[in-house]
């Protein structure tokens, strides 16, 4: 009888608690609307949970004693923001180079773990990580279990390289630790081998799959545009990846690369620095995307003018490509190439995301279209246009606010004044 009386009491109380859960009341002086750019005024967003319960007119009152209102009255409140193209495991600075060797994985975490906090905090509530070594999968899985801050991460893990291509990992090593690499370290040099190393980013946990098809600025080599793979290697990668529906992202300087990614089935290109117009039209022919990071073209070239920033070997390189990158997105956006947002953060300061808007807006990209590249198009690509990009109900709540209209000051979106991600507040006003 006792026992009886305490399980009783126990569902009692389970159900109290339950029906008392604690609910947010954001009240809106404006929400955009970022499929159409309309705006809806003084509004509140009731959120459940994790997710956008409703969408009332006016600032409604809280329901119970334990629910949030929060006070956004002067705000501006859009969805979070999505980044197609972040490295969370690092941040680039003079020491880079020599980390790799000194850096024990323990290290790289720490730093990630405070990177994805940064990210997150700046307004970016999903992000595409496009390579490291592997920590980035460990850090994705740290962040949905809530040990870590971060945003919501659909990661690469290693990215899939060429040997001595822009993400062999043992590229500037000496011959002693240079060694050969393979597949199971993200180096392929056959289809056979392609395949194989889709499958080990799968069973290790990855989410999309990114390969280098180029050279690169910030590797230790002297070519930064040379196609690095064969149409049939990229083919057997994508014709894999799809297998086990995994998007596919390639990272491209040089225009020949780029041809040969868009032709193996490669869904995002990823800088395009130096895109020709044939190739923009095997851009739209086949349905790819641009992501063009033009905030780390300019970093990188700014960076290049400080003696000792990089190796010598990486200084032309940088000081080519990183004014090349906005004018051919200029180009690329004007020839009807559908574009993704993706800022490289990471080759740059974490947290400077935003900057991405105002040099898009700066090329010729009206400020809604941007904002969609950063909203709806990138929730598309990742799948999970149902879920994230919008302020709708029944979405996730990924929620953030600016003190100004982002449709007249774009810039105001590098100041993001408050981050709801998943129905939690990062950070209030």
């Amino acid at each position: 009888m006792k026992v009886k009386n305490v399980i009783s009491l126990f569902f009692i109380g389970f159900i109290s608690f339950s029906s008392f859960s604690q609910d947010y009341y954001l009240h809106c002086g404006s929400i955009l609307d970022t499929q159409t750019g309309q705006s809806t005024k003084n509004a509140t967003i009731i959120v459940k949970n994790n997710k956008i319960s409703a969408i009332k007119e006016g600032f409604v009152s809280k329901s119970n004693a334990s629910d949030i209102e929060i006070n956004l009255k002067n705000k501006h409140v859009l969805p979070g923001l999505i980044d197609l193209h972040v490295h969370l495991e690092s941040e680039q600075n003079p020491k880079s180079y020599a980390a790799k060797y000194t850096n024990n994985e323990a290290d790289v975490a720490f730093e990630a773990a405070r990177f994805a906090e940064i990210t997150l905090l700046a307004g970016f509530t999903t992000v595409r990580d496009l390579g490291g070594t592997g920590v980035n999968i460990a850090l994705r899985n740290a962040i949905n279990k809530g040990i870590a801050k971060g945003p919501r991460v659909y990661t690469a893990g290693k990215s899939i390289a060429s040997t001595g291509g822009h993400a062999d990992p043992t590229n500037g090593s000496n011959r002693s630790l240079m060694g050969d690499p393979g597949p199971h370290e993200g180096v392929v040099n056959s289809p056979e081998d392609g395949v194989k190393a889709v499958r080990q980013r799968y069973k290790e946990g990855a989410d999309v799959i990114k390969i280098t098809a180029t050279g690169g600025v910030l590797s230790v080599a002297k070519n930064g545009k040379n196609p690095q793979f064969s149409i049939e290697e990229i083919k057997a990668i994508t014709t894999t990846a799809k297998d086990y529906n995994m998007l596919t992202a390639a990272h491209a300087h040089g225009d020949e690369g780029m041809q040969r990614a868009i032709l193996g089935g490669i869904k995002t290109i990823e800088h395009g620095t130096f895109m020709s117009e044939e190739t923009m039209e095997l851009m739209k022919k086949y349905d790819a995307y641009l992501v063009p990071t033009i905030t780390a073209g300019k970093e990188v070239a700014i960076k290049a003018e400080v003696e000792g920033f990089y190796p010598a070997i990486i200084v032309p390189k940088a000081k080519e490509v990183g004014p090349q990158i906005q004018s051919t997105f200029a180009k690329a956006y004007k020839k009807g190439v559908k574009i993704a947002f993706g800022t490289d953060a990471g080759v740059y300061d974490h947290g400077k995301n935003g900057k991405e808007f105002g040099y898009m807006v700066e090329a010729g990209m009206p400020t809604l279209a941007a904002i969609q590249s950063a909203t709806t198009t990138n929730a598309m690509l990742l799948g999970v246009s149902n879920e994230i990009g919008q302020i709708k109900p029944n979405f996730f709540a990924d929620i953030i606010a600016v003190d100004e209209n982002p449709l007249n000051n774009i810039k105001t979106l590098e100041n993001v004044q408050f981050v709801m991600k998943n129905g939690v507040v990062y950070k209030n006003l």
